[in-house]
């Protein structure tokens, strides 16, 4: 099935727009999860079989330690049949106060020999009240983590408020405790491309939203979702104050803004419009992980998410620290069978 999605499948689909395939590739994957026998022949093509690899991260037992990255299924679509693909859970989103109709086409650019995709979606979502209604009424399928990842709504006219950026964060906040709704929640304060873009990596602004953050009842793990793109001495403040506000943990990290850690920079899009994902990541996050694993400890749990390909790039983030992983960009270079094989190698370690 590798060879096939490799050698046929994959030739067929890089030759249509990204945005496309993604949009294809998600519906075909909610109608699949909504029938027994489909999720059933992905889980014998896919599913790992292998000893017990699961892993209880703040409370909460993961069935294996791979998970999908927020940003492929901003509204909660794919919950019925991601466990089928050998994920343990899933971070949906990011999902905003309002709605964000996004940034225009192309939302996603192929970087293809740099292993990377110009991700520019701009938070596109139909809002948190929409994603609330969704997985209330779609079944859960057991033992599958849903994580929700909370941004800031993406509003040209509310862009420099920061009292208005705390208000959208709680409101989502709330809502989502209210309705007791997902299994952790992750404050992204790191998409770079809105208009509201990264205001929150700023540590007197952080030490502002995470307070406000506290006064919601919550019983769930709340992680936050980190920059990699700043100093180390900034970064290291950024722990500092989500060590201060009882953050459990770190997701390591977000998008590559820097252009110029691409092998083929020439590839690029000229103008910068968003975010790099995939083999600019690695190396940053790798180092980041092990920088906050060194420095904190056991304080944070640790999900790394960043250019993991291969098998063997996976055990280089757990031995850099990581608790638990994340990926996306691996799923659509080296085709869904990937996070079997990671799985596969995690029990031989």
């Amino acid at each position: 099935m590798d060879f096939l999605y490799r050698r046929v499948l994959k030739p067929m689909l890089f030759k249509l727009s990204p945005d496309s395939v993604h949009e294809v590739f998600v519906a075909v994957g909610e109608m699949a999860g909504r029938f027994w026998p489909a999720r059933k022949l992905f889980a014998l093509i896919y599913g790992y079989r292998g000893v017990d690899i699961s892993k209880t991260v703040d409370g909460t037992t993961y069935r294996t330690p791979v998970l999908l990255s927020a940003g492929f299924d901003a509204d909660g679509r794919l919950t019925r049949i991601l466990s089928s693909l050998s994920f343990g859970g899933e971070e949906i989103g990011s999902t905003t106060a309002h709605p964000c109709e996004g940034n225009p086409r192309p939302r996603m650019t192929r970087l293809i020999r740099n292993k990377s995709l110009v991700v520019y979606k701009g938070l596109r979502n139909h809002g948190v009240d929409a994603l609330i209604a969704k997985l209330k009424r779609t079944p859960r399928i057991p033992g599958f983590v849903i994580g929700i990842s909370i941004a800031r709504t993406n509003e040209q006219a509310a862009a420099t408020d920061v009292e208005a950026g705390i208000h959208d964060y709680v409101e989502s906040f709330k809502k989502l405790n209210a309705a007791h709704i997902g299994d952790y929640y992750t404050i992204n304060i790191s998409c770079p491309n809105s208009y509201t873009g990264e205001t929150f990596i700023e540590p007197a602004l952080l030490a502002r939203l995470l307070p406000r953050l506290r006064e919601v009842p919550c019983t769930k793990p709340v992680y936050l979702k980190m920059p990699i793109n700043i100093p180390w001495e900034q970064f290291a403040e950024l722990l500092d104050i989500a060590d201060k506000n009882a953050i459990q943990g770190v997701i390591i990290g977000n998008l590559n803004k820097d252009y110029s850690h691409l092998k083929h920079p020439e590839d690029a899009p000229k103008e910068f419009r968003g975010g790099l994902s995939g083999a600019p990541t690695f190396k940053l996050s790798n180092e980041l992980i092990k920088k906050t694993r060194e420095k904190y400890g056991t304080r944070f749990t640790i999900i790394g998410t960043g250019g993991i390909f291969t098998p063997e790039q996976a055990m280089e983030k757990f031995a850099a620290g990581a608790d638990l992983i994340q990926l996306v960009s691996g799923m659509v270079f080296e085709g869904p069978g990937l996070m079997k094989k990671i799985c596969e190698r995690y029990a031989q370690k």
